[in-house]
């Protein structure tokens, strides 16, 4: 089971941010002994790919701080996010780590199944970033992409390396991260709502 919730815990992470956990697997499989990556998802620790990625990174942690083009980019990456899910976990639950020496057989065998729930689990996080966004933007007028965006990238370095050396609290961080964006959207819904409703009372 530990495998499943490293696979979770990096797919969730894509959601966040399609392109740190992709990078984090791929450095740590070529430069330290944390991860060995299945025979299948090798190419993610080749040195082209890797410069992919980073150029890829740099571009992603720019763009979504500058508000409008943060939700344009969130409207991109609904596919993008997903497909980097599906990618690592598949590739993250089928790796050896410093938690998992053995990966179970049906994980580390390329079937399609896990690429699939990664692709779902990449979907929540993404969702909730991605609906909320513009609702904050307007609120704070702007201000508040770069500081959402900055937290989100931190999330994601965290739980990608924590997913390969302590799973279980990789989990449990996920699901305050969760719970954060979950109280976040509600939130400024709320805000939202109060401001509607201010705008249309009658002034005296």
């Amino acid at each position: 089971m530990i495998e499943i919730i490293t696979g979770v815990v990096l797919a969730a992470s894509a959601g966040l941010n399609a392109y740190i956990p992709l990078l984090g697997l791929g450095l740590l499989s070529r430069f330290t002994e944390w991860v060995a990556l299945p025979a299948g998802w090798t190419w993610i620790e080749n040195e082209w790919c890797l410069g992919i990625l980073g150029v890829l990174l740099i571009i992603e942690m720019f763009v979504d701080k500058v508000p409008a083009l943060d939700s344009i980019n969130d409207v991109l990456h609904t596919v993008i996010r997903p497909a980097s899910g599906g990618m690592v976990f598949a590739a993250g639950a089928g790796s050896s780590t410093v938690a998992v020496s053995d990966p179970a057989a049906f994980i580390s065998s390329a079937q399609v199944w896990p690429v699939v729930v990664g692709i779902g689990i990449a979907l929540v996080p993404h969702v909730l970033k991605a609906v909320a966004r513009p609702i904050l933007n307007v609120l704070t007028a702007g201000a508040g992409a770069a500081i959402s965006s900055t937290i989100e990238d931190i999330d994601a370095v965290v739980l990608t390396i924590l997913a390969m050396v302590a799973p279980i609290i990789a989990l449990v961080v996920l699901g305050v991260v969760i719970f954060m964006l979950v109280r976040r959207l509600r939130r400024a819904l709320r805000e939202r709502r109060e401001r509607r409703l201010a705008a249309v009372q009658p002034a005296f």
